[in-house]
């Protein structure tokens, strides 16, 4: 959230949202319409064109990313207490899917460089009880999902991904929430794309297409049965003015994606040669880092809050990375088969914060925010 400090020149909020004078224009216009709530043609046009970017044939609007991955996850019609492996590094919402549709999640601790799961210990994870993979792409690099996609497909599974953070980013020369059998996105405020609140589930297969879409709807039934209900479902639809937004949005879709791009590829040119941090890099194993956000490892033991309370009174504001799902309180009782070692995860969590990254920023922004970042370091 945006707010005037009287202790710096500019404050740099982590982010903030653009909304071009084209966005009002659109989301008037929905609003003129009459038709306010869901089921208006924009969320029609919104499912029908987000779906094709990425190159699916379905798309199913919901209410937010969250609901996204409740009901791509319940559309499965898994066993009770099946096996799903998630992330370890990763926003709770990820093992809320899993443990709220009655199933185990199994976790997977993450690289140092990527942030992104071991493959490797997936592998060594998948048991007869494990019926789908949740591969999530975090924070700037997409996961090596076409790897993970193979293991899947040997292991007759299911690939759920969850590309809430890689709107209109590429993994090799498909978008990514192109892999999944079902694939999930957020429109959040902080999103390459946003609807203020909103998500998407996309997929190729008709059937999980219908079961998503009564699910986030109730269950309604058809006709003179309407109120008729087979199945339990939520209210998680998403409205015509959303999408007429969302919809606005996505025609400058690659332009944001190169504007975030040039961003990171600043601050990283300017942090690059900070020996007590570890910064991202443009490109790693030929594989582009979008910057959704911009993240940075402090490697020395200091203080990490108050670095970033040093760096808030400088206008600088920041946020803490995922806390660990292993180190969730309220997630211990759901835990009791996930054995191991989950290091990496607790050193990038303890660590790790990131820095403003909206779209509006400007390069004497990120040199300004560079400098006072150097200074206190």
């Amino acid at each position: 959230m945006k707010k005037k400090l009287n202790i710096s020149k500019k404050f740099f909020p982590v982010n903030e949202p653009v909304i071009t004078r084209e966005n009002i224009k659109d989301v008037t216009n929905s609003i003129k319409s009459g038709w306010i709530s869901s089921d208006g043609k924009d969320v029609i046009n919104f499912e029908k064109k987000f779906s094709k970017f990425i190159g699916k044939k379905y798309g199913v609007t919901v209410s937010n990313g969250t609901a996204a991955l409740e009901v791509a996850v319940r559309s499965l019609n898994l066993k009770s207490g099946s096996h799903i492996i998630i992330p370890n590094f990763s926003i709770i919402s990820t093992a809320l899917a899993v443990i709220k549709n009655g199933h185990i999640p199994i976790l997977i601790d993450c690289e140092l460089d990527t942030w992104n799961m071991k493959i490797s210990e997936i592998e060594k994870k998948i048991s007869k009880q494990t019926k789908c993979i949740i591969a999530t792409h975090i924070y700037g690099y997409p996961c090596e999902v076409e790897k993970i996609k193979k293991l899947c497909k040997k292991n007759k599974i299911f690939l759920i991904e969850d590309a809430a953070e890689m709107i209109g980013h590429k993994y090799k020369k498909k978008y990514c929430g192109n892999y999944g059998d079902l694939s999930i996105f957020s429109f959040y405020a902080n999103k390459h794309i946003t609807t203020g609140e909103g998500g998407m589930i996309v997929t190729n297969n008709k059937n999980l297409y219908k079961k998503c879409k009564s699910l986030r709807n109730l269950c309604f039934g058809f006709g003179d049965k309407r109120f008729y209900h087979n199945d339990i479902g939520w209210n998680y639809r998403m409205t015509n003015i959303q999408s007429a937004l969302g919809l606005s949005q996505l025609k400058n879709i690659k332009n944001i994606i190169k504007k975030k791009i040039e961003i990171g590829k600043k601050y990283y040119n300017n942090l690059r040669n900070i020996k007590n941090i570890f910064i991202q890099k443009p490109v790693h194993n030929k594989i582009q880092n979008v910057y959704w956000v911009v993240g940075v490892l402090i490697k020395k033991k200091i203080d990490i809050k108050n670095l970033r309370d040093k760096l808030l009174k400088k206008g600088v504001q920041t946020r803490p990375f995922f806390f660990p799902m292993h180190k969730q309180p309220i997630l211990k009782k759901y835990l009791k088969f996930n054995r191991g070692n989950f290091s990496n995860s607790e050193i990038i969590s303890k660590n790790g914060f990131y820095l403003p990254s909206g779209l509006n920023l400007k390069n004497e922004d990120i040199n300004q925010i560079s400098n006072i970042f150097k200074k206190i370091i």
